[in-house]
């Protein structure tokens, strides 16, 4: 290459066409001739190690291989030379360095390309004069600024001074990795450089920024004194650029916001649901934990000082042997296939229902085994006079009753609920304590709940206690739903969808929220495979309105593989997302078995089937999931063969949801995309507040409700009853029946 002439692309281009004609495939030379050309026009170095080009960095910005080049090393050392020659001598021609281009990918300068300097810089400008006014708008952010760098005739170096000379010095080999694309600003230090280029060049606020890959991506450098790491990595994502410029009082504003309806959510109930979590009170039993229980210290004395800390600290102990082995005994009554031989039965628990009685039974036991000094202010039932017999006494109903009266301030329908489920053990020939008259055997007095005497008549006569609890139950149910009050209004935190014209195409907007902001697959794979999901969660919700366990079991058969016979899914009680030839498309075959509701009529005993439509780019976002999206999240841990699957962190193995994570992800969603934030700008629906996959539901029948009027096809969205979306789910005012009933009536008046 010539070292005195001035280096022009052409040069460039000719001498790899000879050169390398017999050592690299003609996409490869293209490849390095235009990263070469490109280092020239934007005035950088290329990069070196010592003496030697470092051909490993120019792989990754040409897209050669960089065994491929390093064969072709002693061919491309002189080229690679002459252009940091060019560049230390300032002798690009004033032709190239005005002419716009598109820029590929280019490399980065090299600290030891320190030669003879050329002519002196020209003078810093705080507003140069473009060189051109029309443009065609990039789309990357590194094209965007070596565009508007060419436009104002700047080069790397020279933006660099002029940064420095403001004050808003950034280093130069990072604002070179930017031009190249190798790197993409993050911190709060480099978005105040973006800022201080684009007021430079006299762009719109904002400008290069909205050129990111990853534009919703959390900030890094937010100084938050004296808030612990877990909560500054929460609070990162929702916090705007210029969090740190602003004052004292406006960064508290936006803390508390943040904080308020963000993390938390700004309902009564999760108010009190935050604080009422502070209380931890409970007997935790061996079901449904997937570990064998730790042996438990004993828990009844309180005269010991070493244990009466631990227990007015949390009051979250281990069931007693004998009263484990009761609940297990429960369950195997509730929930096996045949009945024990010598007892009846009537209704049997499916796993989840089971669940949930053993932590609401836990609860109760865990109340009245709290200490009275303590916060939760129990009972103070010693651990080893817990037992399922004790249930039978009205008084030690009344007390708990009372207790939670005292908590929440008012009655609810879970106290109704609790005494119901204990109604059916005691009822008449099919009741489970009924029927177990052993259960007395470990009965103890309790001051003030269960005297000697009690005890002594329930031995005696046990269908006597069970008559009287029954009798006094069902009196209590109808004195407590006629003052119960709702603590939790479902619909609360997703009103503004509720009370939008078409709620489906108001809550839509989140997904169209996440494609928006769907970060560049090539440089953030993992972060891309997330927000897939983030959109197929919601997306599936909206189409098929199932509860959130059928949601989180879903199974898939990817296309080309024999789908699961319905008879399998049947014992799994799972359903399953397939492809069908018959129909080309994605279905959704669920076994009727799989429900909650399994035995309403809406099902008859058939299984629910849905094809899913092949609407607003849902199959190209299912075939992308599946084809590389799904394998990225799952990493090296076994395949639990759902659909929908965790970010599988190196500290665990289970890419599988529990009824926990399924919530959270849905929740954390709902954060990142669907809560406007006025401070950032992003989200899309102003006063939606946190919330769980549950409320997709109410979403669907609110919106066929509001578009028909009737219960019945509303119930169709989700797979239940009329009655049912009646009670629970539609949220259909009078105001919504009116606007029905006008739009018909107003017909006759556009007719005239």
């Amino acid at each position: 290459m010539p070292k005195t002439a001035s280096l022009t692309p052409r040069m460039i281009s000719e001498f790899c066409r000879l050169r390398l004609a017999k050592i690299l495939e003609p996409e490869e030379r293209e490849a390095i001739t235009r990263y070469l050309v490109d280092l020239l026009e934007l005035m950088a170095f290329p990069p070196y190690r010592g003496k030697w080009v470092e051909w490993a960095e120019v792989a990754v910005a040409s897209g050669v291989d960089k065994g491929r080049l390093n064969g072709a090393r002693h061919q491309l050392q002189p080229v690679f030379d002459a252009v940091s020659r060019a560049v230390a001598m300032h002798e690009i021609t004033p032709a190239t360095r005005s002419m716009p281009a598109k820029l590929s990918k280019v490399g980065s300068p090299s600290k030891a390309a320190g030669r003879k300097r050329g002519p002196k810089p020209r003078p810093i400008v705080e507003f140069p004069e473009p060189l051109w006014t029309e443009w065609e708008d990039p789309v990357t952010l590194s094209e965007a600024l070596v565009l508007h760098m060419r436009r104002h005739g700047d080069s790397v170096r020279h933006l660099f001074l002029a940064l420095e000379s403001a004050g808003n010095a950034q280093d130069q080999r990072t604002l070179m990795k930017w031009c190249t694309g190798q790197l993409l600003p993050r911190t709060v230090q480099s978005f105040a450089v973006l800022a201080a280029i684009e007021n430079r060049y006299r762009l719109p606020q904002g400008y290069f920024k909205s050129k990111l890959s990853h534009g919703a991506r959390a900030t890094y450098g937010q100084r938050l004194e004296g808030i612990p790491a877990a909560e500054r990595r929460r609070l990162a994502w929702h916090l705007p650029d210029d969090f740190l410029t602003r004052s004292k009082a406006e960064q508290d504003e936006i803390l508390t916001w943040v904080r308020r309806v963000i993390i938390s959510g700004s309902t009564d109930y999760r108010r009190y649901q935050a604080e009422a979590m502070k209380q931890r009170y409970a007997v935790r039993f061996t079901a449904f934990q997937g570990r064998p229980r730790k042996p438990s210290a004993v828990a009844n004395d309180h005269d010991k000082d070493d244990e009466l800390d631990a227990e007015l600290e949390s009051a979250v102990v281990d069931a007693p042997a004998a009263l484990d082995r009761e609940m297990n005994e429960l369950l195997r009554f509730k929930t096996a296939t045949l009945t024990a031989f010598g007892f009846q039965r009537n209704g049997v628990w499916n796993g989840e229902t089971a669940s949930q009685k053993v932590e609401h039974l836990g609860l109760m036991f865990g109340a009245l085994a709290s200490d009275p000094r303590s916060t939760v202010k129990g009972c103070g039932v010693p651990l080893d006079s817990l037992c399922f017999a004790m249930l039978v006494f009205p008084a030690v109903w009344d007390w708990y009753l009372q207790w939670r009266e005292r908590r929440r301030g008012f009655y609810t329908k879970w106290e109704v609920d609790m005494l119901s489920v204990v109604l059916g053990m005691t009822r008449t020939d099919t009741g489970w304590i009924r029927q177990t008259p052993s259960l007395a055997d470990r009965l103890r007095p309790i001051p003030g709940l269960v005297s000697k005497e009690d005890i002594d008549g329930a031995r005696e006569n046990w269908d006597a206690a069970c008559d009287s609890f029954h009798k006094h139950a069902r009196h209590r149910i109808k004195e407590i739903q006629r003052v119960a009050r709702i603590h939790r209004d479902p619909f609360e935190p997703i009103l503004p969808v509720l009370e939008s014209a078409s709620p489906v195409g108001e809550y839509r907007k989140i997904t169209e929220e996440i494609v928006r902001l769907m970060p560049d697959e090539r440089r953030y794979p993992r972060a891309t495979a997330e927000a897939v999901r983030s959109f197929l969660l919601l997306r599936l919700g909206m189409h098929l309105g199932l509860r959130q366990r059928n949601l989180r079991e879903l199974l898939v058969c990817p296309r080309g593989r024999v789908p699961t016979s319905e008879r399998h899914l049947e014992d799994k009680k799972r359903g399953e997302l397939r492809w069908s030839d018959r129909d080309q498309g994605w279905e959704v075959l669920i076994p009727a078995v799989a429900f909650k509701n399994s035995t309403s009529s809406f099902f008859g005993s058939k299984p629910f089937r849905l094809v899913l439509p092949d609407l607003a780019g849902l199959y190209d976002m299912i075939d992308a999931y599946l084809d590389r999206h799904r394998a990225r999240l799952i990493g090296n841990a076994a395949d639990p063969g759902t659909f929908f699957v965790k970010s599988v962190k190196k500290t665990s193995a289970d890419a599988s949801y529990n009824q926990n994570t399924f919530y959270e992800a849905w929740r954390l969603t709902i954060q990142r995309y669907g809560i406007y934030n006025p401070y950032t700008g992003r989200g899309v629906i102003r006063g939606l507040l946190p919330h769980g996959p549950h409320n997709v539901r109410d979403v669907l029948a609110t919106h066929i409700l509001k578009q028909t009027g009737s219960y019945e096809q509303a119930s169709y969205a989700i797979q239940d009853t009329p009655d049912m979306v009646q009670q629970h789910y539609g949220r259909f005012l009078p105001q919504d029946k009116a606007a029905i009933a006008a739009k018909i009536l107003n017909r006759v008046w556009e007719a005239a």
